[in-house]
Order: C-alpha cells, then structure tokens, then sequence
C-alpha cells in the first residue's frame, strides 16, 4: 500500500501515531532565501513525558515481535518514502539548502539503510555446549531510545538511528534539528501509518528539548550526532544517569595522496568529496595532504575541476552543485576560517575571502582552497564544516602520518595511490573509525560507522550498530 503525504499541510509532533500540536512553535529557514519556512511544533517537558510513556507502553509487544516482523516495517516504511520521493527532496532542497542532485542522492541511501537494515539479524554466541551446560551470549534490546539527529543529512541520519534501533527491538524519539526538522516530522507522519503506536515518535524543538531527552529517567539509550562540543555534554548527562549512548560527532577527515596517484581519477573523486554538501559532511575530505612531488599539478588539476564541474549558487538549481551553509549560526563559524586566510595573507589556490558576496541573499561562501598553510592554522586544525579546506605538502611517510594524526578527531581518513600495497602500509598507520584505500565517504547500511578518539563512542549502522541497541546478557543452563 502507497502511504501519500499531503506535504502542504501543518507540522505537528508524532506522539503515540496521533499528530500532536504545541502551544508554543518555532521554525526554519531555506537557507538559499533566508525566508521563513512554516511553523513547527516546539515541544515543552509535557510532550517528551507523554512520548516516553507511549513508548514504554509499546516496547513489551514490539519487542515480541521476530526479526521479520519487524524487517517487514521497515520494509514498508522505505516503500512509503518511496512513494513521497520527490517530495521529500524538494523539502531537503528547502530546509537544508542541499543541492537538488545531493538530495537526490540523500533519499536514494535513506531507503538503501532501510531496506539493508531489515535483512539485518543478531545470532546468539554459543560460547559452550557441553552434556552437562550451556552458555550463550544473547543480545536484548533496550528500551526506549532518543536519536538526536543533526542538520545536515536529516532524512539519512535518521533513518540510520531508527532503523536499527527498532530492528533490535527498540522504540525510538526522534528529535531533529531545529535548523532542519521538516523532513523527519513528515517521516513521523508515514511512521504513524505503518508502525504500532509508540513505537516511532517524532518530536521538534528548540534546544531546550534536547537536554530534556537526555536527561529522562524514562530513556534508556541515546544516539547523538552533532558536534564534539555538545557530544561532551551529552555523554555527562548519559554518564550521570547511567544511559547507554553512541555518540558520531566532528571530523576533520585527511586524505593523503601519493606520488604516483592518476591525478585524473583521483582528483576528480577528492574534489567532489571535499566540497559535495557544501563540506557540511562530517566525512567530507577536510585536510588533503599531497606528495610534494605531483603537489603543483594536483593543485592547478584539482582548481580547474572545481571551477568546471562544481558550481555554486542556489540549492534548487538543477545545475548547483555546491549550495549555501545550512544555518547563519554556521555561516558565521564558516566565515571565520575565510577571515583567517584574509588576517594570514594565506595563499589561495581557489575562492577565498575576495570571492564573498554580502550583498545577497542566502548564506552562500565559495568553494575555496587554501594553499600550503601551516599546520598551526585553525584551518589544518579544526573542522570548518563548511566549503573550504587546505591542500599541504608532504615528502615523508612517518611524516604525513604523524601529521594526520595530530589532532583530537578521528573519524575517517584515506590514502590514494596506485600501489595498494604502499597505500595499506599508511592506512594501517591512520587513527580513524573508516579508513579507505582510493576512496573516502564510502559507507554501506552493513558496515559500522563511527568515530576514533574525540571523533565519537561507540558505532552506528550494521550488525555493530544493531548491538550498540542492546544489552548483552550471558544465559547459561545447567542441563539436568
């Protein structure tokens, strides 16, 4: 059955499947325009006590329930995405002033995670089988679960924390961003058509509502993405009140190319992973450190592609491909890093601070490359979440690897060469949750996705993900 949205109407929040209003609303902003977007629910302590009771309600039966039957939800959820496909495009187009082709590409992995992560199972362990005993590591879910879902991707990150939290079993709140909630409330509306009350709810709200969540007695698990500096604050709350918690928070991902890379294939693939979302991925390629001896070509090659091949301008133009940053809170942090380039005198290779326009409307910044800095640079250092990086020299192995691992981040890192052999001997080296050889960003609904150091807790996504939702219990028996 094809579940339709009527996507003119109100937003409201989903408690217990019932579309549920506030007194109190807030909204976004099309970060293209810098127009108002409609009105949406702000949630006070009332509605987080009355979602985490309709979800403790519901998670006996939904717990119950075998693994294909509740695949087979998540099974009928991707469908009915699915059938609101470009609906939901042009609202991530909206709200999040995503490139029309990247919402394009957002939607398409939202239903892959879906449709990957309801084949997804847990084997109990049998760790021993004697005539005498047995001993087995089972895994059982939880309880209820908030999933803290950020700006940037809304509808693929979302997905990421419901899907394998109800897939173990689970039920789940779901608090968007205040920046970016309209695509996961309209979720919670095709939710409430499939799933047994209480067992997916969608609430929106300032940032009071966050705090809220995690702080709930009635909570067993968070999931968090988001920033380093707000992940710390949700791991005090989840450590005082002895809650579970997975927390994906900043990167600052390097790539490092080697001499004898074909700039022609790599280039390309490093460009468009640098600025792709407008570098408002945590995985995006944040550093790109590249062998002093290809370092002049890659850099004039890696100018002109951009220049050719990404424009930027306005998210709903079908030939966009780099659009605005999504909030002016972030346009702001962004602006820093151009105006440390322009206070430094740093050389730049593409953009930079000449190439802003304040003029207009919309919170847009140029792709820019900064040539060479110094490692001490805010820039090398911390993580613009925003279109502009470094490109760096280096000569050294033991270098380059010291150099990517020099900081608190730890999320991904990548290494391209045509020798896959010498390209392992640096990977094996990085210290980062994904590490690729010629490739970065690559990520699948079946394999783990997280962080390494400040970068994050614990994993999302595949079988690890799935257990990440639930607590291990050694179940012995004494055969008599």
């Amino acid at each position: 059955m094809a579940y339709k949205l009527d996507f003119k109407a109100p937003y409201y929040n989903i408690i217990n499947n019932e579309l549920s209003p506030t007194t109190e609303t807030c909204h976004g902003v099309n970060p293209s325009t810098e127009e108002a977007l409609p009105p949406v629910p702000s949630s006070a302590q009332a509605d987080v006590d009355r979602a985490v009771e309709a979800a403790k309600a519901a998670f006996p039966a939904w717990r119950a329930l075998s693994w294909d039957e509740r695949g087979a939800h998540l099974l009928r959820l991707a469908d009915a995405i699915e059938a609101n496909h470009d609906e939901f495009r042009h609202l991530d187009v909206a709200e999040c002033g995503k490139a029309f082709q990247t919402a394009g590409v957002e939607l398409s992995m939202s239903l892959d995670h879906l449709r990957v992560t309801a084949t997804l199972r847990i084997a109990d362990e049998t760790v021993e089988d004697t005539p005498e005993r047995s001993a087995v590591v089972r895994y059982r879910p939880l309880g209820v679960g908030a999933a803290i879902v950020p700006w940037n991707w809304p509808m693929l990150l979302g997905v990421g924390k419901l899907g394998p939290a109800v897939m173990a079993g689970n039920t789940v709140i779901i608090k968007p961003s205040p920046y970016a909630p309209y695509v996961l409330l309209r979720l919670g509306e095709l939710a409430a058509k499939i799933f047994p009350p209480g067992v997916v709810q969608v609430l929106s709200g300032d940032e009071s509502l966050g705090p809220r969540l995690t702080e709930h007695p009635g909570i067993a698990k968070v999931s968090f993405t988001g920033s380093i500096a707000t992940g710390r604050k949700v791991g005090e709350v989840c450590g005082r009140t002895l809650k579970r918690m997975t927390l994906e928070l900043g990167g600052n991902d390097a790539a490092v190319v080697c001499d004898d890379a074909d700039l022609a294939k790599v280039v390309p693939a490093i460009a468009f992973l640098a600025f792709v979302s407008s570098g408002q991925i945590c995985m995006n390629v944040k550093r790109i450190y590249v062998h002093d001896k290809i370092y002049d070509a890659f850099l004039k090659a890696i100018v002109a592609f951009v220049r050719q091949h990404m424009p930027h301008g306005p998210a709903a133009d079908a030939t966009t491909a780099i659009g605005p940053v999504q909030n002016k809170v972030q346009y702001e942090k962004v602006k820093e890093f151009f105006q440390e380039a322009e206070a430094k005198k740093f050389s730049i290779a593409l953009g930079g601070p000449s190439e802003v326009s304040l003029d207009k409307k919309g919170f847009f910044l140029p792709p820019t490359l900064v040539d060479n800095p110094s490692d001490e640079a805010r820039i090398v250092g911390e993580e613009p979440f925003g279109p502009i990086l470094p490109v760096l020299r280096w000569t050294d192995k033991d270098e380059v690897i010291r150099r990517v691992n020099a900081f608190e981040t730890g999320l991904g890192a990548s290494v391209w060469s045509q020798d896959t052999a010498k390209a392992t001997e640096i990977a094996n080296e990085l210290e980062a949750g994904s590490v690729w050889v010629n490739s970065h960003f690559t990520v699948a609904p079946n394999m783990p996705f997280g962080g390494h150091k400040s970068s994050g807790i614990g994993m999302d996504w595949g079988v690890v993900g799935l257990k990440g939702w639930c607590n291990p219990q050694a179940f012995w028996t004494i055969k008599g």
